[in-house]
């Protein structure tokens, strides 16, 4: 009976938080683990999107620099739900592996065209980038963790650059 009260409390205050009702919450999410995962999915779909809108409005280097900053705040936004998704979801190996391919694909094609217009080395590994980013957003020891990872973000640009 308490843990039940506590779920309706926890569904109530993201129903709030979303400005809608319980009732419109469960027609669209029969559960809190189908909310969490629409979350992590929503997330993965606007780094996809974003690397997208930002090769055709951006030069190839602000364009993959507009990207990796996006890419550590969806890095935060996978450390807050990350607890949800491992108890709800049943862990994010699934949902990783599905995600992985998008990220993956997003990253190529920006280190691609920036090493295209000549302003990151030919020798560069799209993977080795997303890595090191991967390392520096998960260094969250300190609440001002994202704001030094995206500091970090314009260290690993320069050192990607060709060198001369």
């Amino acid at each position: 009976m308490q843990r039940n009260r506590g779920r309706i409390l926890e569904v109530d205050d993201i129903a709030k938080e979303a400005d809608v009702g319980v009732g419109t919450l469960y027609r669209h999410f029969p559960n809190r683990s189908a909310l969490i995962e629409a979350v992590y999915r929503t997330e993965v779909e606007k780094l996809a999107a974003a690397e997208r809108k930002f090769a055709e409005t951006m030069l190839p280097i602000e364009a993959l620099r507009a990207w990796m900053l996006l890419f550590v705040d969806y890095i935060a936004t996978k450390q807050i739900i990350a607890a949800a998704l491992n108890r709800f979801v049943g862990g994010p190996a699934k949902l990783y592996e599905g995600s992985r391919a998008q990220v993956q694909g997003a990253i190529d094609a920006l280190v691609k065209h920036a090493i295209k217009s000549g302003d990151i080395r030919k020798d560069l590994d799209p993977f080795d980038l997303l890595r090191a980013l991967i390392g520096v957003s998960n260094v969250a020891s300190t609440p001002d963790w994202q704001q030094s990872a995206k500091r970090l973000v314009d260290i690993l640009l320069v050192g990607s650059r060709p060198t001369k």
